[in-house]
């Protein structure tokens, strides 16, 4: 078990915390989703409430170790001194001279939000220095960034160096969910898998096979599976190298007794374009169309193996959701769960973005704030920003 915030003394401390504000902004810099600030906001106000100083620290977009301002966070300092309703200081750096100035000025009470860190080349190279230089400013360290745990960086790991590290409350409970499920599930345990690459997917299914009783798959990676089975696919997406691969986990989930569960029937159409004209086919796809979602006749399939389920891992899209005549597979999908009497955890990435923008985020029992953090975690990876934290 990992430390967290609650093990540690705040008051009077200099706080360090790494926090993931990578938001997306439109043209004129505005802020467009600000989830991943407010998932940080029972952290930042555990410290606040407890007379610490914040010092908190984040990166932006992929400036390559360059200053671009339209990679600064300024908004993000606007969004939660609004949030907070204090002011909440925007430094033009995360080192340096003028960043050691205003946290040796700051009062109990105080939040300072340090420069994009990858203006700093230093930062994904997890650099010594520079992580000798971040750590100098706390006392303590805090990672609430689980969206980058899955890196060895300066401000994930190498901080850790110098500064006594612990989880804040959203990284403690992504480590709580994910533990659970990978070492402790209830029994039926379904795992859906969707999305574009079988690649992608293989470390996950390999180190699940021994824990789950079912698998659903779909999405695009769903063709190359079907294909395997002899199914007819068009001209939907195939991985032919992936064919052995696939083969092996046919093979091996019989030996373990896991199903595997494939579509029956599939939205298609003969180009992936939200007004190209669509159908609905049993079985096999002809040739000259493209597989985009999974029809009502899988969804129906698949709820039926989830109807008794108590834990439900989910990672991947049905269909190409951004689009909506190919957005029913996924849609229905997440209605279905977040019904259900279940531990129901969402994979971060584009499986959080659909759920969330459906309202349900707050009917499923935890949605990952890290795509590739999570998926890390379910191919049974150690993170090095959790590893790096101190044990209880």
């Amino acid at each position: 078990m990992k430390k967290s915030i609650t093990d540690i003394q705040v008051t009077g401390k200099k706080v360090l915390m790494r926090a993931d504000f990578n938001v997306p902004m439109d043209e004129k810099r505005t802020i467009t989703d600000d989830s991943r600030i407010t998932a940080a906001l029972p952290t930042i106000k555990y410290v606040i409430d407890n007379s610490g100083k914040l010092i908190l620290m984040s990166h932006l977009g992929r400036p390559g170790g360059k200053v671009k301002t339209e990679f600064c966070l300024s908004p993000v300092a606007d969004r939660l001194s609004t949030l907070l309703k204090i002011n909440v200081r925007s430094m033009d750096d995360c080192v340096g001279e003028d960043v050691r100035e205003a946290v040796a000025r700051m009062r109990e009470g105080d939040v300072v939000l340090l420069e994009n860190l990858r203006f700093h080349r230093e930062e994904t190279k997890n650099d010594p220095g520079f992580a000798g230089e971040l750590a100098s400013l706390g006392d303590v360290f805090v990672e609430d960034a689980f969206g980058t745990c899955h890196r060895a960086h300066a401000s994930t790991v190498g901080v850790t160096e110098h500064l006594p590290g612990v989880a804040g409350f959203l990284v403690q409970k992504e480590i709580e969910y994910f533990e659970k499920v990978t070492k402790h599930p209830e029994h039926p345990f379904s795992l859906i898998l969707g999305g574009a690459k079988v690649a992608d997917k293989i470390p996950v299914i390999e180190n699940m096979l021994d824990k789950i009783d079912f698998l659903m798959i779909g999405g695009a990676m769903a063709y190359t599976f079907l294909k395997s089975r002899l199914k007819g696919v068009g001209a939907s997406r195939v991985e032919e190298d992936m064919a052995d691969i696939v083969q092996r986990i046919f093979e091996e989930a019989s030996l373990k007794n896991v199903g595997i569960f494939l579509p029956r029937d599939h939205v298609i159409a003969r180009e992936m374009k939200e007004n190209a004209a669509r159908r609905t086919v049993k079985e096999h796809i002809p040739d000259g169309w493209i597989g985009l979602d999974i029809g009502p006749e899988t969804l129906k399939n698949y709820e039926s193996v989830l109807k008794d389920s108590k834990s439900i891992v989910w990672n991947g899209p049905m269909g190409v959701f951004e689009m909506k005549p190919f957005a029913a597979g996924t849609r229905g999908l997440a209605r279905y769960m977040s019904r259900l009497d279940a531990t129901t955890v969402i994979g971060g990435g584009d499986t959080a973005a659909a759920v969330n923008q459906m309202g349900l985020g707050k009917k499923m029992s935890h949605i990952s704030t890290g795509g590739g953090a999570s998926l890390e975690y379910l191919e049974g990876k150690a993170l090095p920003g959790i590893a790096a934290l101190d044990d209880i």
